[in-house]
């Protein structure tokens, strides 16, 4: 069995640049401001800014098609326009889902090679590993819900104040602390991964894209099969760790707002998640 983004169509098959000269690989480009990128202005579904792609991208090498994609970031992440990936350092890259699940969907890379391969259950057991893990989604956690003020910010009837007092002349020395952005992130894994490189998603809560089509696009993020990064290290026997015998992709679709239960009806599911995106980022 396989998760929501298994379909080749979905899979996040990353779009290379054409390959870097010897010469130049040999000094690292300067590491990027992650908040300073974060922050700027992208298009609804993070898709590939048209003016950061090179004149004429080179096809990605089949070593990192489909389920290996994932391997092209992970190796050359300064190869990637700032639309794409977000930051990166020696150990993580953090990058814009291809494939959106919700309006903000990032994933986060280890680039440990001796973990990257490996299921998520087998790289957590390592705790050292794990509490590594652990900040640095908390890092992107953070950036993620600044994005989330950023875009959303002036419709939010609980950032109403703070975004008055941030219009006041002269503001005052404290803000108030408005909406709590952070807990509208979702973080975690997919208890069978459709990518064969160890990433973690941090996304917005509100399920509102076009690329979710299908059941197992929502259900893999709206029922156990998600498990949050902060359950880790599962114990033994965690009924998660068996997804397919729990039939968890296979559920009616419940709303994951308001909890009602729309049996096998996408369209009917669909419609309502519009609506609900619009009355969740007004609250």
């Amino acid at each position: 069995m396989t998760d929501a983004s298994s379909d080749a169509s979905d899979a996040e098959v990353p779009e290379k640049e054409e390959p870097i000269a010897a010469e130049q690989t040999e000094q690292r480009p300067q590491k990027r401001n992650a908040f300073s990128e974060l922050m700027s202005p992208k298009n609804k579904h993070q898709k590939h800014a048209q003016e950061d792609k090179p004149k004429h991208a080179a096809k990605h090498p089949s070593e990192f098609r489909v389920r290996d994609a994932l391997g092209a970031y992970i190796s050359k992440p300064e190869s990637y326009p700032s639309s794409t990936v977000v930051y990166y350092d020696d150990d993580f890259v953090a990058l814009h889902d291809r494939y959106p699940k919700s309006s903000l969907h990032l994933l986060l890379l280890p680039r440990d090679p001796s973990k990257f391969r490996l299921h998520p259950f087998e790289a957590f057991e390592d705790r050292e590993f794990l509490e590594k893990v652990k900040v640095e989604v908390k890092k992107l956690r953070t950036l993620a819900a600044g994005e989330l003020r950023r875009k959303y910010g002036k419709e939010s009837r609980l950032e109403k104040a703070r975004q008055e007092a941030m219009d006041a002349d002269p503001p005052p020395e404290e803000l108030p602390p408005g909406r709590n952005w952070e807990a509208e992130i979702m973080s975690g894994i997919h208890a069978h991964p459709s990518m064969n490189h160890l990433h973690i998603h941090v996304l917005s809560v509100d399920r509102h894209s076009e690329c979710l089509k299908h059941k197992k696009h929502y259900n893999s993020f709206s029922t156990p099969f998600f498990i949050d990064i902060n359950d880790f290290p599962l114990a033994k026997d965690d009924v998660r760790r068996h997804p397919g015998r729990e039939g968890y992709l296979k559920r009616d679709y419940v709303c994951w707002r308001c909890k009602k239960n729309f049996g096998n009806r996408f369209t009917e599911l669909k419609r309502h998640l519009d609506q609900e995106y619009e009355e969740w980022k007004r609250i």
